[in-house]
């Protein structure tokens, strides 16, 4: 068992960061997934240090696991504590106005349980859980899109104590983070790949109407696509999961990653079942026991076929070695198929002759690869396995299993299942007997006319002091020895706790009858389960706001140069415990009045995001006066502002939405060319333009999904912030009422971004390069779409850092909405252009200008421009309902 995880400490001598504990060890945590119960017992008897895990009560992002009740968390928690084993509670979603009141009541349930930490996406559930419980440990998830130095920064303003990295960081990146911040780094090392940015990901939301956001992942990565290009059909074969990633596979990185300062090594997958838990802890034990100890981890052919079997879609080290996108989604298949196991050679009736290439037995699952999008694969349990010559075998299936006639030779033959491997994992961790122990030091003094005295202490933390109610008396046959005590005490068969040590005092030959050890050594397992070193927080209500925020801490400014304290922002810093608490309420009553008429102060103001100098142009001409560009190519971004000033428009230029280390310059050479503003898409950006004291908007990309979030961001610099796209219709008003108008801006028109990826399709399938340093720029060059199954388009554009977004071929408006929020005081709207031309710019343009007006109406709009007619992730109460499973 490792030392618990520390914060790291700074070596001097040669700038790297590690973390140690008391004794100097590395202390490195094995951090495994569970998604019911079992997998809880499964992960620690395999060696986990800590485990992670949603509830059924939602607020998590894997809704689809089975989880763990809020009422099983006690004895959840004393299981692992009693185990010297930390547990972390998943309420990494997106927080909507009317579930924070409940949310609340989760938080003060979680902490009399005595969670180790929380894992969080949301920005203002972060400052809730800070007001409620300040002594609850904050973990950021993945889903927080934290991706470099600057945006962990600000990061440790909310007090987060750990960072749980994206994936698509490369290990050079992460060593680059870990000089720029003391905060606790936790990466993935092994599990499924995302293909989009976690946290950014609107593709279930914007084709299924079920949202990633929130934990309703609908995968439509692993579905295929087709590349168009210029108009026509790329044809590339069996590629067609051109954004299904192969799995994460670090194990022999390990040594790198300890080296670049990592502490907590993440296995994903708390969907996946307690035999994979068991098999991946296992053998990332043993790899991280390794490089603690300086050693290399081996890993020989049959462990990593036995990861395999358990789940894999094919290994690869991620983006941990930097892009290359061809190695990453080779695009032949999204399913699990486990292990090569041959190829065919001959059909025999209803038997097949194949060339082995590993071992397959009677009860094996496999699988005849195939077009699984077409319905080709086909598979079964083998019945009978007859040896041939050399490599052959010959395999019989259970009758009408096979359709024997599809197969044909040089067929590939994957191995999916193996029942005895399965079986050998569930006795790790299914029987009744504890596999992990506890190692228990005893001292005993042992002095005659003394009660006898044991002092216990366990490596899980607990100790204590049992003394006997009698004296001991000289003996006058048997006296106490050292091995009678080891003897005795040492029979802790039944309890979590093997003896490791006795140091025993016995003087003057004292005399101790059977029944007084058993007394004393039943006391000892009582006490040590009493003494766990465990936080006992206040019980009920909320916690005083003693938080360990720094609010003053100070802010990069990007440029790696100088920093400013958020005090010197252009809005009021915020202390996180500082919103009113009956926010965390909004005042329904007014949603009451949707048919009222418009109350704005001001006439509203409508605000239109180009992506091409043509659409900027067309918008100034019809008298648009503040605008957004967001150019695949920022070297336009000067045009822009120059063209935007002729016309005394107020022009703020897009921001890219992921900032990685050594990106800061970006920020630099955006506001170089002097725009009113920018539009800002992620943490660092806000803190660059707050220590410059830039004007800016925050955008959907931050999540401002409630009002602890708007005024987060607000005190971060915001002029105003974007709403939320997981927001549907009524949980948008909810925001609404819930917050100042003027703080926040509706998009009410927009193709959604659907995919934001590092993953770089262009690279992958029109260039013979691998990454953006040899791939030539056909992003350049070609005008590129996806078509999904059913037919549509997807238009798909890189952004100056080679990051590809795929946008929903059909729009998406809110018209309908526009009167309601009219009503609640809203006065800035927002319409999203992507690749229309001039023509299609004024007719847009047009038609929400004439809305706004009260010209028209909501249906008029969107029935003329053909567009879809919702707001997020469902339409809401008032609006028709949808299939959610309809893309699939």
């Amino acid at each position: 068992m490792t030392a618990p995880c520390k914060p790291p400490t700074k070596e001097p001598s040669n700038g790297a960061w590690k973390a140690a504990d008391s004794s100097g060890r590395l202390a490195l945590e094995l951090l495994s997934p569970a998604g019911d119960r079992l997998c809880v017992t499964a992960a620690v008897e395999n060696g986990a240090d800590a485990v992670y895990f949603g509830l059924e009560c939602g607020f998590n992002a894997r809704v689809r696991a089975t989880n763990l009740h809020l009422d099983s968390l006690p004895e959840v928690m004393s299981y692992l504590h009693e185990r010297g084993v930390r547990g972390y509670v998943a309420l990494n979603t997106l927080v909507f106005p009317s579930e924070l009141a409940a949310i609340e009541r989760h938080v003060v349930r979680l902490t009399e349980a005595r969670v180790d930490a929380v894992l969080v996406q949301d920005l203002g559930l972060a400052r809730l859980i800070r007001a409620v419980s300040p002594q609850l440990t904050l973990h950021a998830s993945t889903q927080m899109t934290l991706t470099s130095g600057e945006n962990l920064r600000v990061a440790e303003v909310l007090g987060i104590e750990r960072v749980v990295l994206p994936r698509e960081l490369s290990i050079a990146e992460i060593r680059t983070i870990r000089g720029q911040t003391s905060i606790e780094l936790e990466a993935f090392v092994h599990g499924a790949l995302c293909v989009a940015y976690s946290g950014q990901c609107l593709t279930s939301e914007s084709l299924g109407g079920r949202s990633a956001n929130r934990g309703h992942c609908a995968q439509a990565c692993r579905l295929p696509y087709e590349v168009v290009c210029d108009g026509q059909v790329v044809e590339l074969g069996d590629v067609k999961y051109l954004l299904s990633p192969q799995d994460l596979a670090a194990y022999a990185l390990v040594p790198e990653l300890v080296e670049a300062g990592v502490t907590s090594f993440k296995i994903e997958g708390r969907l996946k079942s307690p035999e994979y838990v068991a098999n991946i802890t296992h053998h990332y034990r043993r790899a991280l026991d390794a490089a603690a100890a300086g050693l290399p981890a081996t890993f020989s052919a049959k462990d990593v076929t036995e990861m395999e079997l358990s789940f894999s879609r094919g290994f690869s080290p991620g983006w941990l070695n930097g892009c290359d996108h061809k190695m990453l989604v080779p695009g032949l298949s999204s399913a699990k198929r486990g292990v090569l196991a041959g190829e065919v050679k001959q059909v025999r009736g209803h038997r097949v002759v194949i060339a082995a290439r590993g071992s397959i037995v009677p009860g094996d699952g496999v699988v005849f690869a195939g077009n699984r999008a077409e319905g080709d694969e086909q598979g079964g349990r083998v019945y009978e396995v007859v040896p041939r010559h050399g490599n052959e075998l010959e395999l019989a299936f259970a009758r009408d299993s096979i359709d024997f006639t599809r197969l044909y030779a040089g067929q590939p033959l994957w191995k999916t299942d193996d029942p005895q491997l399965t079986a050998r994992l569930r006795k790790t961790f299914a029987g009744g007997k504890p596999r992990r122990r506890v190692p228990l030091d005893l001292v005993v003094r042992a002095v005659v006319g003394e009660p006898l005295r044991i002092a216990a202490r366990a490596a899980n933390g607990a100790r204590c002091v049992v003394e006997s109610t009698e004296r001991l008396e000289a003996a006058r046959k048997h006296p106490l020895t050292r091995q009678v005590l080891e003897e005795q005490l040492g029979r802790l068969g039944g309890t979590v706790y093997e003896l490791r040590d006795v140091q025993a005092e016995v003087i003057g030959e004292p005399m101790a009858p059977l029944s007084v050890l058993g007394a004393a050594r039943h006391r000892l397992i009582e006490q040590l389960a009493e003494s766990l070193p465990q936080n006992r927080p206040q019980k009920g209500g909320q916690a005083h706001c003693a938080t360990r925020t720094r609010h003053h801490e100070p802010v990069p400014d990007g440029s790696g140069i100088g920093s400013k304290s958020l005090s010197d922002a252009p809005c009021r810093p915020v202390h996180p415990c500082a919103l009113p608490h009956h926010a965390v309420q909004p005042a329904r009553g007014r949603l009451a009045e949707l048919n009222a008429e418009p109350t704005t102060a001001a006439p509203p103001r409508m605000h239109v995001l180009c992506r091409t100098m043509v659409q900027l142009e067309a918008a100034l001409q019809w008298g648009c006066r503040t605008l957004y560009a967001e150019f695949c190519d920022i070297r336009q971004y000067g045009e822009a502002v120059e063209t935007s000033r002729r016309h005394n428009a107020a022009l703020y230029l897009a921001t890219p939405r992921i900032q990685k280390p050594g990106e800061a310059g970006l920020f630099r050479a955006i506001a170089h060319h002097g725009a009113h503003g920018l539009l800002v898409r992620n943490l660092a950006g806000l803190a660059f333009c707050a220590a410059r004291r830039i004007a800016c908007i925050a955008d959907f990309s931050l999540n401002a999904a409630n009002p602890w979030t708007v005024e987060l961001l607000r005190s971060l610099g915001a002029e105003r912030v974007t709403a939320c796209y997981d927001l549907n219709r009524d949980q948008l008003l909810e925001l609404v009422v819930a917050t100042p108008p003027q703080a926040l801006e509706v998009v009410i028109h927009q193709h959604m971004p659907m995919f934001h990826m590092e993953h770089c399709v262009y690279c992958a399938v029109l260039s013979p390069g691998t990454n953006q340093t040899n791939c030539g720029r056909p992003c350049d060059l070609h005008a590129v779409k996806l078509r999904d199954r059913v037919g549509m388009e997807h238009v798909l554009q890189a952004d100056v850092g080679c990051r590809n977004t795929l946008y929903n071929a059909v729009a998406q408006s809110a018209a309908e909405v526009v009167l309601a929020l009219l009503v609640h005081g809203i006065g800035h709207f927002r319409i999203e252009l992507l690749a229309e031309n001039d023509r299609d710019t004024r007719q847009v343009i047009g038609l929400y200008n004439d809305l706004l007006a009260g010209r028209t109406t909501g249906k008029a709009v969107w029935q003329r421009l053909q567009a879809s007619n919702r707001v997020g992730v469902t339409r809401g109460t008032l609006e028709e309902r949808r299939n959610p499973l309809a893309i699939l």
